[in-house]
């Protein structure tokens, strides 16, 4: 074996090692948690580190007759639906223009680029009371109250995406289209949006997932128990002068399961949404 195959292959365990180990770090916390909720609230205080000492699912039944989880998963695919419908009209259209339409100036076209992703660097806790404000100027309340919010918080990131992968794209595609005598909707509808299916997955599913664990919003503009999400459904469990942990951890570990299928579903989708505008854009 020469010297530089001995390294290789010496970088390439190494490499295997040190992914490992950030699988473990990755997947301990999910697992601690699994087995937390097999076990007893005195348990959990006393020993959260032990192994539950019996298999005993009463805490998942204890979660079940607490939470409404049908009408929990209702509100929450409710609120994500219309966030989805209308953040991914506006960034999708908004992107398509800054990335394959021509500007009379280059500067205001990367001013307005940098002024829709520039949203990233605003944490959405210092937009909480501006949010409730406007809120309350419209009479928004409850689930129309967080779809408007859900979908401008998305416009920065999806235009980061969007617009990295359309300027990847074949100019080509374009022009042949229109000399073909499509219309501008046509190319957006037929030509652009199957060629960029990858991407608007991905963005569809960093979308569903956010709105499906955000908890900030949705405290302060429901209040309506009916209209809870799923996020808002772990305060059933607190008291007044109490808090079920054992019950809180089982019901977090069902709604938690729903993520990691839906994600290792589409898992390849997003590793090529994400990389497929990396090399350029």
């Amino acid at each position: 074996m020469s010297t530089e195959s001995k390294n290789y292959h010496i970088f390439r365990i190494v490499l295997y090692i040190v992914l490992g180990v950030v699988v473990v770090f990755a997947v301990l916390p999910f697992l601690w948690m699994v087995l937390l909720s097999f076990e007893t609230n005195n348990e959990i205080f006393t020993a959260p580190l032990e192994l539950p000492k019996r298999i005993s699912f009463e805490n998942y039944r204890r979660a079940f007759q607490t939470l409404n989880f049908l009408q929990l998963y209702g509100n929450t695919f409710f609120i994500a639906f219309f966030s989805m419908i209308i953040e991914l009209v506006i960034t999708f259209l908004g992107s398509f223009v800054l990335a394959r339409m021509l500007f009379t100036s280059r500067h205001i076209q990367s001013f307005l680029y940098g002024f829709l992703i520039s949203g990233l660097t605003i944490s959405p806790f210092i937009l909480l009371f501006p949010v409730y404000r406007i809120n309350a100027l419209f009479h928004l309340r409850e689930q129309l109250g967080l779809v408007l919010p859900y979908a401008a918080s998305s416009i920065s990131f999806n235009t980061l995406l969007f617009v990295g992968y359309l300027r990847n794209l074949p100019s080509e595609i374009d022009e042949a289209a229109v000399i073909d005598g499509c219309g501008l909707w046509n190319l957006i509808l037929q030509i652009t949006v199957p060629v960029a299916k990858p991407v608007i997955i991905t963005v569809i599913i960093f979308n569903v997932l956010y709105i499906w664990n955000e908890f900030p919003f949705a405290s302060i503009i429901i209040h309506n128990a009916k209209n809870y999400t799923l996020s808002l459904g772990a305060s059933f469990f607190k008291g007044r002068y109490n808090i079920d942990y054992a019950g809180l951890i089982a019901s977090s570990v069902i709604m938690i399961i729903p993520q990691l299928l839906f994600y290792g579903l589409f898992q390849k989708n997003i590793v090529e949404g994400m990389t497929a505008g990396a090399v350029k854009g």
